[in-house]
This record gives structure tokens, C-alpha cells and sequence, in this order.
């Protein structure tokens, strides 16, 4: 179905990462159906300039920015409070936001940098959100993965990555442990009317990967991610599973090119998904029953 098609008027939509990149694009196709749209961004002026953008490419008004460091957990809190306050509903969650770190950082909480943004801080932000989704259904989350969670493992006893760090095993981990969450997410949200699904955007041309690095490696890193697919089509998964009616109701899948494809074997472990909720939820100080 045509995305032009697709009415999003009375839908609020909220997008991390919304100031470059897919989540840029993301924002821009749903305000271009009429959406209520949120953008979290980090920066306050790359932000208002990408929500100036996107109001004037839309002739959508309802374009609002909220600030949030997804890095820091305190910043998350807030901006759940923020959301809260200022919104009554919240019918699509996208988590879009996401780094690599060419070398290991630690988050103002002292967690690893890569696992902290990429994973924990969707876990917090959506089971943070859980109620506001469940008051608006049929609401979705949209959790935004990547191809390469196939060569990712989960290290329960090293999910800091303190014993040897390498910035790809660190992105693939947190890409599989989103993946692994959306599962166990769709189970628990069965008969509440939120779905859960997870997408791979294809490999895109986006400034991802130039966080932590020197001159000549963000220069190399930034000619590889250039010869990527342009970020407008890799919104459009992302796009279609926050509004189409083909997935009404849909949960618990993955899907690259708007099609449900297979993950990886290690992603179906329901024994490990729950250790890592559990592992999760005591890191951002969450009922491990949340």
C-alpha cells in the first residue's frame, strides 16, 4: 500500500533519534500523514532545525520537539514525565535511536555506551510508556534493529563488555538483545492491543558509527556507511509498521523490506530472553515484573 494512502490524522506518534538519519526520514513520512508527531532529540538545535524542516516539507504543524540524552537514565525519566504531562495518548513508539562506539565509554550511569543507548534505553523508555500505549491501543512499538544481531551473542555474565571490548561484538549484542526484548515484549503485551515488532532498516547512509573516534577512522567509517542506501528508504519499514492496517495486530515478528522474515536462532530463546529482562530491568532499577 502506497504510504500517501495511509492516514495517520489523530495518531500520536513519538520518535527517538529524530534530528538525522532514518529517524529524521521516519518523522518527516508520518507528519506527512497527518500525524502528531514527538521527535526526542539530544541536540537542541539540530533538533529544531529537523523539526523546521520537517513542519515546513509536511505543511504538518503538530511536529514537537522534547530533549532527552538517552544515554543517561535520569534524562529518560524525564522525558517519560514530560511526555506524560503533556500528552493523553500515545499510539506509536518508535525506538530509532542507536550508536557505535569505536572504543569502550561509559554512560553517566557507568554502563557501557553501545548497550546502554542501543538497548537499555528503549527497555527503560517503552516499559516506562507501557501504560500510556495500553490507554491508547491499538497502539505499536516499533523497535529498530539491525542485520547484524545475527552475529551478535548475549554475554549475561559480561553485558558491559569489562572483559575485552570490540565495537562490532558491542553493536551486535545490543541489536540481538533488542530483538530478543521485542519478543518477550509482544508475549507479555498479548491482549492489551500494543504490538511489538522489530525491523532491520538495510545498511544505511546515516553518521551512526562516527561517535568516539579519531579523524582518519571516522573518515573511513564515514566513507563505508556512505555507500549505504539513502535513509528516506530506510525509514520505510519503520514507516509501514507504525501505520499500516496490513499489520493491525501483528506482533512478536521481524521484518527487513516491510516483509516478516526469520532472525536469528539465539533470538527465539525465551529462557534467555527472560534472563535478560531480568538482567535489564535490575540495571535500570525496574521491577524485574514490570
Amino acid at each position: 500500500m502506497p504510504l500517501s494512502n495511509t492516514s495517520m490524522q489523530g495518531k500520536t506518534c513519538m520518535v527517538t533519534g529524530a534530528n538525522s538519519g532514518i529517524g529524521k526520514a521516519t518523522a518527516l513520512g508520518l507528519a506527512q500523514m497527518g500525524a502528531t508527531v514527538i521527535m526526542v532529540c539530544r541536540d537542541h538545535t539540530k533538533g529544531e532545525e529537523a523539526q523546521r524542516e520537517i513542519k515546513t516539507k509536511s505543511g504538518n504543524d503538530a511536529i514537537d520537539l522534547l530533549l532527552a540524552d538517552l544515554s543517561s537514565q535520569q534524562s529518560i525519566r524525564q522525558l517519560v514525565e514530560n511526555v506524560q504531562l503533556q500528552y493523553t495518548q500515545l499510539h506509536v513508539l518508535i525506538n530509532n535511536a542507536g550508536v557505535v562506539m569505536l572504543s569502550r565509554t561509559e554512560t553517566v550511569d557507568g554502563l557501557e555506551m553501545t548497550f546502554a543507548v542501543n538497548y537499555l534505553a528503549p527497555f527503560l523508555l517503552t516499559n516506562s510508556l507501557l501504560d500510556k500505549l495500553k490507554n491508547s491501543a491499538p497502539a505499536r512499538i516499533v523497535n529498530v534493529s539491525s542485520e547484524s544481531h545475527q552475529s551478535g551473542y548475549i554475554k549475561i555474565d559480561d553485558l558491559q563488555a569489562q572483559k575485552g571490548y570490540r565495537s562490532w561484538n558491542a553493536y551486535a549484542q545490543s541489536k540481538l538483545a533488542l530483538l530478543m526484548f521485542t519478543y518477550e515484549l509482544a508475549r507479555r503485551l498479548q491482549g492489551t492491543g500494543v504490538t511489538a515488532n522489530c525491523l532491520h532498516p538495510g545498511f544505511v547512509a546515516t553518521n551512526l558509527a562516527q561517535s568516539g573516534t579519531g579523524p582518519i577512522t571516522r573518515a573511513v567509517v564515514k566513507f563505508i556507511f556512505s555507500r549505504g542506501i539513502s535513509p528516506e528508504e530506510g525509514a520505510k519499514t519503520s514507516i509501514y509498521l507504525a501505520s499500516s492496517p496490513d499489520v493491525e495486530g501483528v506482533t512478536g515478528k521481524y521484518f527487513a523490506k516491510s516483509i516478516p522474515i526469520r532472525s536469528a536462532p539465539i533470538s527465539y530463546d525465551e529462557s534467555l530472553q527472560q534472563q535478560l529482562w531480568k538482567q535489564s530491568a535490575e540495571l535500570v532499577n525496574l521491577p524485574i515484573n514490570v
